[in-house]
């Protein structure tokens, strides 16, 4: 079930209440816009059309990182906000350390990274950096001394990581605590109702114990869970099909089953209501999503506005495990 969301019900919705990331200065709209695909498959027009809707339902957190299209994504967000004039109304997030100018998490590389993305972003700061990487090559020392290097310039406002294990969490908050610089307040990890495992454990506890702000990205399961992919035939009828085809399965349809049910129940679509599962999670913020179209954005920002019954989760949380 992908019922559409008619533009009379967006407009009568109430904006939802932002979110604060951790314990920083940064609320964000309870989703983000992921700008993966700016410049790789959405063209200018798609992408500034995806913004605009965004922003004109209330959004205003994008999520992007300097390895996105080799950096072309960073320059289309850049250029919509000039054209827009509304950077000091948006929340930026950007990653580094997967650029192949420059690889990896050493002082170099990271001061570099941050300089050619604030050029391409076309703004004097970053709200949100994120270690894209867990780069074990370089000591966390150096790596949080050069993040702090740059929060101190003013070059960056707030850093958190992505991809890095429980313990190695735990590591940099003693290694953050001995040399005292400033503290992480973000975790972006992949979590869906199709991928639990990677954060409900040692993640989920690290996380809750440290205070941060929790950014689920592929939170749809590269589109699996918005419902259009249920037989073979669907696999191949989309472009991304490809991406999805490992959820198609005993448990993939017994969870779209699910997501059927409480979609009916609240007459919303299966995307809305597996983020809307999402958004219930302790410490979850804004789960991170992309949209190939303009289109897509009023059904994926109304899952901010979904309140589920505890009912409806424990049986979205029985069907996925």
């Amino acid at each position: 079930m992908t019922t559409a969301i008619d533009s009379d019900r967006v407009t009568l919705q109430p904006r939802p209440t932002l979110r604060q990331i951790g314990s920083s200065s940064l609320h964000v709209f309870p989703l983000a816009i992921s700008g993966n695909i700016f410049g790789w498959t959405a063209d200018t027009s798609t992408t500034d059309g995806i913004l605009d809707t965004y922003f004109d339902l209330g959004g205003n957190f994008v999520d992007t990182a300097d390895s996105y299209a080799a950096g072309r994504s960073e320059i289309m967000i850049g250029n919509w906000m000039r054209d827009r004039r509304n950077r000091d109304d948006m929340v930026v997030a950007t990653k580094v350390g997967k650029s192949f100018d420059n690889p990896g998490l050493s002082a170099g590389s990271i001061a570099r990274s941050v300089d050619l993305s604030l050029e391409r972003l076309q703004t004097s700061f970053i709200d949100l950096l994120y270690l894209h990487i867990d780069d074990e090559s370089v000591p966390f020392e150096e790596t949080l001394l050069a993040v702090d290097k740059l929060i101190r310039a003013g070059k960056v406002r707030h850093f958190g990581v992505s991809d890095h294990t429980g313990n190695r969490l735990f590591e940099a908050r003693i290694a953050s605590a001995q040399i005292g610089v400033a503290p992480m307040i973000a975790l972006q990890n992949q979590y869906s109702l199709l991928n639990r495992t990677e954060f409900e454990g040692d993640l989920a506890t690290v996380a809750d114990r440290q205070g941060l702000g929790v950014m689920p990205r592929f939170a749809l399961a590269s589109g699996f869970l918005s419902g259009k992919y249920r037989s073979r035939a669907d696999l191949r009828r989309y472009t991304r099909g490809k991406d999805a085809s490992g959820y198609l399965g005993r448990r993939g349809l017994r969870v779209l089953h699910a997501l059927d049910i409480v979609a009916l129940q609240t007459g919303e679509s299966v995307a809305t209501v597996a983020l809307a599962w999402l958004l219930a999670k302790r410490n979850v913020v804004a789960p991170v999503v992309s949209a190939s179209h303009a289109g897509q954005v009023p059904e994926l920002t109304a899952a901010a506005s979904v309140r589920l019954t505890r009912h409806q989760i424990t049986e979205l949380d029985r069907a996925s495990a």
